[in-house]
Order: C-alpha cells, then structure tokens, then sequence
C-alpha cells in the first residue's frame, strides 16, 4: 500500500481529494452509516496524528525552522502553518511524548487507538520509569484492544502506578504528586479567563467544598446549568475573601463595631435633661447650647459607626397636636400650662375634627418632629454628641446624597441593617454574600439612598437583574417583589427580608 504514491505530494493530494469528498453535500447516509463513518473517520484521525507527529519530529532533529529565522518548531508553526501558538506548543509536545512512547507512537500509526486514549495513556504512566512505562503501555494497549472501558484502563494504569510507588524507599515522599500542582490563569481577547490547572487532593477537596456549598440553585428561577453555578461559586468566593479582608495586601482593616444605641436610652442618661433643655434654648435663639464633652475613644483599633436609633410614640404627637390647638383656642398667645389636664394626660381632644382629618394632623405633626429631631444639628445628634465618648460622638453621616458613582459606608451600613440578606423574594443568601443595588438604576438618574438601593446576592444581582432584565420593587412596607422580562413570572416576599432573617 505504501508503493500506491510515488512521492509524500502525491499522498497528500489524495487525502486532500478524500477529505474534499467527504466534506461535500453529496454524501448519502442514514444514521447507522453515519456512525460507521466516524469510527473510520477516528481511525484516520489517528494515523494522521502519528504521521504529524513523525513529521515534526524530522522537521524538529533538522532545526529545520532555523532557515526561515524562528528559534523553535512552535514558534515556526504558529507563524508559517497559521497554529495559534498554544496549540503549536501542545503539538511538539505531543510530537515528543509519542517519540519517548514507541509503543503508543506504532498504535497510532495503525489506527489501533485514537489520538485521544494514546494521550490519556501517555498522562496516567508519564511518571514510571522507562522500562515499567513500556510494559504498562503494552498491557493497557491489549486492554484496549480487547474492549476494556476508559475506567478498566484508568484503574489498570492506577495498580502500576501504586505498585511502582509502593516500592520506593519513601512512598509517600515527594513523589506524590504533590510537585506537579499547578494553576494557570489566561485572559483571553476580550478580558476572559481560561484557567486550566492540576491540583492536588486536598485541594480539590477544598475547591468542590466550597463550589457545592455556593453554586446551590437560587431559587425557582435559577436555570443555570452545575457549570455555571460553579463558576458562579468561585467567584463568590473570592469576593467573599476580599469582602472579610482576609486577603493579604488588599488594603486590609481591623473589624469594624456598628454600635447601636437607641434614643431612649440616650435620654435617660446622666446629664441628657440638661443637654436637651440646652438644645431647645439653642434651637429658639436663647443662650446656653451645650457641645459634646471630649473623652478616650472606647475602640481604639476598630472604625466605629454610631446609629441611634428611635421609635415613633402616637402618644407624644396627640400632646403636640393638643397644644398647637389650645395655642389656636386661646388667641395663640402662649401654649397651655403644666395644669391643663389633657396636655397632661396626653389625651387628644378631637372636637370637630374628623378621624380622617385627625389622622392627617398626626402625619404632618409627626413629619415635622422628624425634621426637628433628626440631622446634624437635631437632639438626636446632640444627645449622641454630648453623652457618649469618641468614637460614638462623631458627626452624622448622610443616608440620601442623590447621585454618586460610589455607596457611602452610612448608606451601604443602613441598607445591610435594613435588609441583612438578598432583598429577593424567598432568597435565603446572607449579607456576606450580597452587592447594594440601585433599585433606579444610577444611568437612569437613580439616586444613592437607602430608598433606592437594597442588597441582592450575586447571582440575583448579576444574572437576574443585570443580564437577563428581571425587574425588582421595594414596597412601602419593605416586602419585594421581582418580575420577569416578559412579565410571566412575579415572585413575591411575603415579609422585610430583615424581619425574615431576624426570625
């Protein structure tokens, strides 16, 4: 059969005319004669794998790349034979794995094994030494020949490799693997990665841990295939490794202490009458507004972040809606005494007011104390700055700055007190996990406040929201609720995803 050409040129225009004929539309074939053809297809795949292979091998011995100026047969069949140069690498690596392995080099010139096993042989016996690799190769070959599956041929190769281990002085000594960890990362055109790597048991233990516990389906509209969840995981994990600054040289900081301090207590601490009846005074032109007192910070190593927190009391509007109307009564020259029994007893006197109107009264009066108490300058802030010592005595920071290209600490700390976990419905994601989102995005004129932004996982985050177009609503009573693109899907919370958590 060799003596059908008479030079390579000739045999290579007959492959080139076979394989133009396959490659045409004329072929007629059912399913069974398909499948006949990729088998032969396989075994020619094969044989021209060893023929490449011997080709390069003499083209390679030659230093045949030298003439047209390049310094290796990679770098010459990236260049000349257009082979991305990963792939050119692999192919003189392979071209020399075949030159070491006669055995496995013969079987794919006769077209016995396909490209691919002779390769799988090639990596499971690559360790032994040469005359043992030679024997193995052989048995693993009659294997194959005699019909063995892929995971006969693995554990035939594993038994040699343990017996060979087990008769060094040292089996669990350094040739256990243990040196051929690696892990490459490559980006892509485009900014994409490939990561290819051989890790070592431990590791891999370690990696499919963390992989299983985060790439968890999300929640009924979760469809990603256990790939995509994977890769998904792995990047949670990483930026949960940066969120908890457990990653060296990344601007790493101390823990940080949020403390809590609600304004009742605040009240009824030593000093706060006087602190508050200062305020007033100040706060209608008179003298004596009192500043904080200077002390020892309490947490020296820890940023600290003070929020005082209140509660509104019905109780205390009625009083003011009572005296505003006594006030209204009685010509508006002054406000009732300490004797007058329903600002007293704080009971409100409605007269013809209906509830209606009442309950509208409330909500204006109850506005305005907010004003009166809150921001920089309100008894909130003047108790928090008079009573306590640094760091809880620091100025306020702001929770609405309208837009920003960045979440201040403030905003993104009472979003996290807020919410503590994805604000998705029925989502179980803890904070740790979750990005702030703009409910309104920011290229949409979307504001930086705690109305506008909750937390959302990642997946939630980056595939719902910001690739497959999910819509997400904050209600006034802090549920949620999350609409498909085309509007065939609504999930619904039936609860704050901060008083899910906290129950």
């Amino acid at each position: 059969m060799c003596g059908a050409f008479d030079s390579p040129g000739d045999a290579l225009r007959a492959a080139r005319s076979a394989f133009d004929f396959l490659n045409s539309a004329q072929l007629d074939l059912d399913g069974n004669g398909c499948g006949e053809l990729l088998i032969g297809l396989g075994e020619v795949q094969a044989r021209l794998t060893a023929a490449h292979a011997r080709i390069l091998r003499r083209f390679d011995a030659a230093d045949a790349h030298d003439a047209d100026g390049y310094g290796s047969s990679s770098a010459w069949l990236a260049a000349k034979a257009g082979v991305p140069k990963k792939e050119a690498r692999i192919l003189v690596r392979q071209m020399r794995q075949l030159g070491e392995r006669p055995l496995l080099d013969a079987a794919l010139a006769a077209g016995e094994v396909t490209d691919s096993l002779a390769f799988t042989i090639a990596g499971w016996t690559r360790k032994l030494p040469a005359g043992m690799r030679a024997e193995t190769d052989k048995i693993l070959l009659e294997a194959a020949a005699g019909g063995a599956s892929l995971d006969d041929l693995a554990t035939i190769a594993a038994c040699a490799i343990e017996k060979w281990r087990q008769q060094q002085p040292d089996p669990d000594g350094p040739d256990d693997g243990f040196d051929d960890r690696a892990l490459k990362l490559g980006v892509t055109f485009g900014g994409a990665g490939v990561l290819h790597g051989s890790l070592t048991p431990e590791c891999a233990s370690a990696v499919r841990a963390v992989v299983e516990a985060l790439g968890k389906k999300a929640g009924p509209e979760d469809d990603r295939t256990e790939e995509k969840r994977f890769h998904d995981a792995l990047q949670l994990a990483c930026e949960l490794l940066l969120r908890a600054r457990l990653v060296p040289d990344r601007a790493g900081a101390d823990t940080m202490v949020i403390a809590h301090i609600p304004l009742s207590q605040l009240r009824q601490m030593p000093g706060a009458a006087d602190l508050e009846e200062g305020w007033i005074r100040a706060r209608l032109g008179e003298d004596g507004y009192l500043a904080g007192k200077d002390a020892e910070a309490a947490a020296c190593d820890a940023p600290v972040v003070p929020v005082v927190t209140a509660a509104t009391d019905p109780g205390v509007i009625d009083q003011m809606i009572n005296l505003a109307r006594t006030a209204a009564e009685a010509g508006g020259t002054a406000p009732p005494g300490p004797g007058d029994p329903d600002a007293r007893r704080g009971n409100p006197r409605t007269g013809t007011l209906s509830p209606e109107a009442w309950r509208a009264l409330r909500y204006a009066m109850a506005r305005l104390a907010v004003d009166l108490v809150s921001g920089p300058s309100g008894v909130a802030a003047i108790l928090r700055r008079g009573l306590l010592e640094k760091p809880y005595n620091t100025p306020s920071l702001p929770l609405d700055i309208g837009y920003s290209k960045s979440i201040p600490p403030s905003i993104r700390r009472a979003v996290l007190l807020r919410d503590r976990g994805c604000a998705w419905p029925r989502c179980g994601r803890a904070a740790a996990h979750c990005d702030i989102h703009h409910l309104r995005h920011q290229q949409e004129g979307g504001e930086t406040s705690v109305q506008n932004c909750v937390l959302l996982c990642q997946y939630h985050h980056d595939v719902c929201i910001h690739r497959r177009g999910w819509q997400l609503s904050l209600h006034p009573d802090g549920t949620t609720e999350a609409r498909s693109p085309d509007g065939k899907q609504t999930l619904h919370s039936h609860e704050p995803p901060g008083r899910r958590r906290a129950a």
